[in-house]
């Protein structure tokens, strides 16, 4: 089916596709001269400093002003520090520090970097308010639990990274927080009334637009009282009563990823989702990251049916492409700047640990890490004390192969350390770390999101507030152990 080439080049102006390899493919800069809005970067297109610099040079051939976005927040979700770990603290120890100063600062050289490879979108930074100990996407991702503090951050990270010309996109509107459950496999739902949303959720995404931030980026969330049945990436009582009305957010909306399950559970496959997305009031489709040059020729060919059979009125669309073309244009100003503070995270990091207990008489440990699945969102990044420690000794295993008797015996007159993400709920951990400390002195090192839980007979719990590369460093400092 030919499509009406103006309708195509209008659809395309809404959506930010993704695409694999450390140089563009030809489809890709092809799409960007047709007047694609940009490109999202993962750790898969991320080599080194010099190869995305060509990369983004390729882009900026094909169009000067197109968007490249990136998820860099710093901490446990980096894409430029994917091979290493990041050297900045995430958000939850930069809550613990809670120097809003230092929030800004460490944003702002995230922000310088970005900007010296010709990055002009951060999709960041993320604001829920983690209230649920046992999320499983947002966690350390988030400032912390308590709104003001939230929203104090929130506007210094926004503030952070438009002070060097990098257009901020706070996420996940209206607050993933809250939820048990991964929208990138499922449709959570957050059941709370509107009086809960305002004091709890929201705070911190008013702050982030007092602050000036270009963007906010949706969730694939249900919040029955406000969005009915559907995800809140549908809802135009989310995104156009709330969002625009009544909160008066003037800048893009960005979806999340269109390809996660709640989004396609739903809308029943990518190019349905953009459909629905645009009607709702989003602005800027971000598909994923799985996609290909027919994936996108298919969204935007919906998008143009669309307009064609009444299910998306071309105001709407002409609209949205009117505010991408905005922020495009305030991005491609261009940031400036190198990183001002490149050693800034290590500091911070150390800053946030917390320790209960006593580590008096530690020497040196035999450490042990307890391995665990990443979420998507964090990806395949390492993590843990290994490439700090000194010559201290240490194994990685998942706790099911671990014997607390065989620790015992292997450390021998030496104290465990055992190091984990989330260990309260990792399957087989906490009976593990509780039977080996009936035996022998233990620490343990809590990379994740804490939780109330602590185990019986530690000598101490360390809390790090994440699992970068700067909070692994940080760890092995504060017990002594750092090469």
């Amino acid at each position: 089916m030919t499509i009406d080439a103006g309708l195509r080049r209008l659809a395309l102006r809404t959506l930010l596709a993704s695409f694999h390899g450390a140089s563009t493919p030809e489809w890709a800069t092809e799409l960007v001269a047709d007047g694609l809005a940009g490109h999202v970067l993962f750790g898969y297109n991320i080599v080194d400093r010099p190869q995305i610099a060509a990369l983004t040079g390729q882009l900026r051939a094909a169009r000067a002003d197109v968007l490249i976005g990136i998820d860099e927040e710093g901490g446990d979700v980096t894409r430029l520090a994917h091979a290493d770990g990041s050297p900045y603290p995430g958000n939850a120890a930069l809550g613990m520090v809670d120097d809003t100063d230092l929030t800004r600062r460490i944003y702002r050289a995230i922000g310088a970097e970005l900007a010296s490879l010709s990055i002009n979108l951060d999709i960041a930074p993320t604001i829920d308010v983690n209230t649920a100990d046992d999320n499983p996407i947002i966690g350390t991702r988030s400032f912390g639990a308590d709104p003001s503090r939230v929203a104090a951050h929130a506007a210094a990270a926004v503030a952070g990274l438009q002070q060097v010309g990098i257009a901020a996109c706070a996420k996940h509107f209206p607050g993933h927080g809250a939820t048990v459950a991964d929208s990138h496999v499922e449709l959570p739902t957050v059941d709370a009334p509107l009086e809960l949303l305002h004091a709890r959720e929201l705070p911190p995404f008013a702050a982030s637009f007092a602050a000036g931030a270009r963007a906010i980026m949706t969730a694939h969330i249900r919040v029955p009282v406000l969005t009915g049945a559907l995800p809140a990436t549908f809802s135009r009582e989310a995104l156009v009563d709330l969002l625009r009305h009544e909160m008066g957010f003037t800048g893009v909306v960005i979806t999340d990823a269109l390809e996660m399950r709640g989004s396609t559970d739903y809308a029943g496959g990518i190019p349905q989702a953009a459909v629905l997305a645009l009607a709702a009031g989003c602005d800027l489709l971000c598909i994923g990251a799985l996609v290909d040059a027919a994936l996108v020729e298919a969204t935007a060919a919906e998008i143009v049916t669309a307009i064609g059979d009444g299910r998306l009125p071309l105001a709407r669309v002409e609209e949205a492409a009117e505010r991408v073309a905005a922020l495009s244009e305030w991005a491609t100003k261009g940031g400036h700047g190198g990183p001002d503070e490149p050693e800034i995270g290590y500091p911070a990091a150390l800053g946030a640990v917390r320790v209960e207990g006593s580590l008096h008489g530690l020497g040196t440990p035999l450490v042990v890490q307890l391995e665990s699945e990443s979420s998507i969102a964090v990806g395949r990044v390492p993590w843990g004390l290994g490439p700090h420690l000194d010559e201290t000794e240490q194994i990685r295993a998942v706790p099911a192969q671990l014997d607390p008797s065989g620790l015992s015996e292997r450390a021998g007159d030496r104290p465990i350390v055992f190091v984990g993400r989330n260990v309260h709920r990792l399957p087989g951990a906490p009976g593990l770390i509780e039977a080996v400390a009936a035996e022998a002195p233990v620490v343990l090192v809590e990379m994740g999101w804490p939780s109330v839980w602590r185990p019986k007979n530690v000598r101490a719990f360390v809390t790090t507030y994440g699992a970068s590369h700067a909070n692994g460093r940080a760890a092995a400092q504060t017990l002594g152990l750092a090469a």
